[in-house]
């Protein structure tokens, strides 16, 4: 608008009436209105697949996209609202034409030689942007994949699994081995470890599945040139205990896993069956099967046998002859192993219930046991074993039960490697077994795999409809179909700087980076508009000047006006560009929590801003220009757009 403003000045430095001001303010209000809404419009619908992204990635994500969107509402509302309106009193008086800005004028310089060389080049220019392309979809597949970024939480959760029929007092002494053993570590400053679980139905864990919680100390009181992985490391080496698996996740990402997806690891493979021993021996064919896989760490199957029960069976011969019933050998057992309730105090609002059962030393071993003392009418008190079998069973420690069907898992974490590739060499290596599974049972993957498998689809399904709506907006924009094409090409180009940081960033694929990716395509959509809607005003001063046909206008013409196009309107294109650019860069060297999460986003919008702004600058001007010579030797004359900006 300010352009406009002071190329209708008489003079150079003539100050304009206020009626002309006002005049002038109104012709730029309606030409910049229509512009400003279909380029809100862009940006607002390329976040599209964000706003529908479910689970853990919609939850951290969606509100990025929301706050953006009621940004740029916002702001397209003062722009054609407000905007002109501080321009009537703000610029008066004498004001300097765009020439006479030195940084400008510098800009120009440098940028108009280096664009005619490329209209004179521009096979050659072409040529290089399509080879730029293809290297970077060969740098695209040979990145990695995976659910989130990790965020670095600050804290370890060690999560090591013991034998099911592990006893209290083995685990008592493993608990403290393995917590001294931690504490001696330089950087750990405490460690809280336990095992069971709490009184609640909603903890299901055994006595056998420790959970420890290791608080580190502040980096910078970390040994020089040491990691998070390699102090994991060190305490998976030094705490290699006979029967004990290792596991390591961290607090809270662990309880996200245990809701959403009912496993602990990165990765699981359930196994759904009818039979608990079929299902005990597929797992340990899949554990064996998945060992030595590059990737995978902390292999578990979780035991389904192993289980230690007392089995305690009335001995229906002998207890006639006693005038027993089973009821009351069932009773002599409630009420001396497991308790009998015999009566509720009250204490003000609370209430108390009081138990009774025998002391510890009257039933902590299988001889105890036996000894137990059953009241009789006739004999008086006689030994449990009297009228009993007292003896140990096996069976499985635990039965867990999905989609009304018995199931087993199979689990482990990734590390050293991204997620995607290792479950894909995990499939690969059980894919033989997974078609000879038995009738009836199947498995399935789960963990953040299953969350990378949705958020994927969902990716997959919105993006085409996202990029099908983005061109019926470019076509509404240009009114032409050609140029939305040409504005569309713009997209595929700005991506490989993405890509190529992501690559040497050494950062898999991600929801992050999706999301990150997903607002480059805006803004690359958003520029290519800008520098095409510049060219098309171009054209129309052209044909104005020398008319509409190939008899005059020659191509030394079209490339005049397309270098002015250009040139001319290169400040307002930077200034695009250079404020993204000046508000994302600082995160690069951003640390602390959430940094980590923040940089997979950040570094394909940065690499991609550059490219496509080159692209923007450089070949979408030599697009255009080859574009508008074809219709000079086709038809004969340039077609006139009227933009609507």
């Amino acid at each position: 608008m300010k352009n406009r403003f002071i190329k209708l000045f008489k003079k150079e430095h003539d100050p304009l009436s206020k009626e002309e001001r006002l005049k002038i303010i109104e012709e730029s209000s309606h030409l910049v209105g229509p512009g400003v809404f279909y380029s809100t419009l862009v940006i607002i619908v390329s976040f599209l697949p964000v706003f529908l992204l479910t689970g853990m990635e919609g939850k951290l994500f969606s509100p990025l996209a929301w706050t953006k969107s009621l940004i740029l509402i916002v702001d397209a509302f003062f722009a054609i609202s407000l905007t002109p309106v501080l321009i009537s009193f703000l610029m008066k008086g004498k004001l300097k034409p765009e020439n006479k800005n030195p940084i400008n004028r510098k800009l120009e310089s440098i940028y108009t030689p280096i664009l005619t060389l490329c209209l004179k080049w521009r096979k050659t220019l072409l040529a290089i942007n399509i080879i730029a392309l293809l290297i970077g979809g060969l740098m695209y597949t040979q990145l990695g994949s995976e659910f989130m970024p990790p965020l670095d939480e600050g804290s370890v959760l060690f999560m090591p699994v013991t034998l099911p029929d592990v006893s209290n007092s083995e685990v008592k002494r493993i608990l403290q081995v393995q917590d001294k053993l931690i504490k001696s570590i330089p950087e750990v400053a405490h460690v809280l470890g336990k095992a069971g679980r709490a009184n609640t139905a909603t903890d299901n864990s055994p006595i056998s599945m420790i959970e420890t919680i290791i608080l580190l100390k502040p980096k910078n009181e970390w040994r020089a040139d040491i990691k998070k992985a390699d102090i994991i490391n060190e305490i998976n080496n030094k705490l290699q205990i006979p029967g004990v698996t290792n596991g390591f996740t961290q607090p809270i990402i662990n309880r996200i896993n245990m809701l959403s997806t009912g496993i602990r690891t990165d990765v699981g493979i359930k196994i759904y069956g009818a039979s608990l021993d079929t299902i005990n021996v597929l797992s340990q064919k899949i554990k064996n099967a998945l060992e030595g896989t590059a990737g995978v760490k902390d292999l578990y199957a979780e035991p389904i046998t192993g289980g230690k029960y007392i089995d305690i069976q009335a001995k229906r011969e002998v207890i006639g002859r006693y005038g027993l019933t089973v009821d009351d050998i069932n009773n002599v057992v409630e009420a001396s192993i497991g308790g009998m309730k015999l009566t509720t105090t009250i204490e003000g609002r609370q209430r108390f219930s009081v138990n009774a059962r025998y002391a510890q030393e009257y039933r902590n071993s299988i001889e105890a046991l036996k000894k137990l003392q059953v009241q009789t009418m006739q004999f008086g008190p006689i030994p449990l074993e009297t009228v009993a079998d007292v003896k140990i069973s096996d069976g499985p420690p635990m039965i867990n039960s999905e989609n009304a069907m018995l199931r087993g898992s199979v689990l482990f974490n990734v590390r050293d490697r991204d997620l995607g590739s290792t479950v894909k060499d995990a499939q690969q290596k059980l894919d033989a077994m997974m078609k000879k599974m038995p009738k009836g049972y199947y498995v399935e993957w789960s963990g953040q795999w299953e969350n990378q498998i949705r958020a994927n689809k969902t990716l997959a399904m919105i993006l085409p409809l996202v990029v099908v709506l983005i061109f019926i907006i470019l076509f509404f924009t240009y009114n032409s179909m050609k140029e939305a094409i040409i504005t569309m090409i713009t997209v595929p180009f700005a991506l490989i700087g993405g890509i190529f940081m992501v690559y040497f960033y050494g950062i898999n694929l991600s929801v992050a980076v999706a999301v990150g990716f997903i607002a480059l395509f805006g803004l690359a959509v958003e520029t290519a508009m800008l520098i095409t809607i510049y060219l098309n005003d171009a054209m129309n001063k052209m044909v104005a000047k020398h008319g509409n046909s190939a008899e005059t206008i020659t191509e030394e013409i079209l490339r005049e006006y397309i270098i002015e196009g250009s040139a001319k309107r290169l400040r307002p294109k930077l200034m695009t560009v250079s404020v993204a650019l000046f508000g994302l860069v600082p995160i690069l060297w951003a640390t602390g929590t959430g940094s980590d999460v923040m940089l997979p986003i950040t570094v394909p919008l940065i690499g991609g801003t550059i490219t496509s702004t080159i692209y923007v600058l450089l070949v979408t001007p030599v697009v255009f220009e080859m574009s508008k010579l074809r219709e000079l030797r086709t038809k004969g004359k340039i077609e006139i757009i009227d933009a609507k900006h």
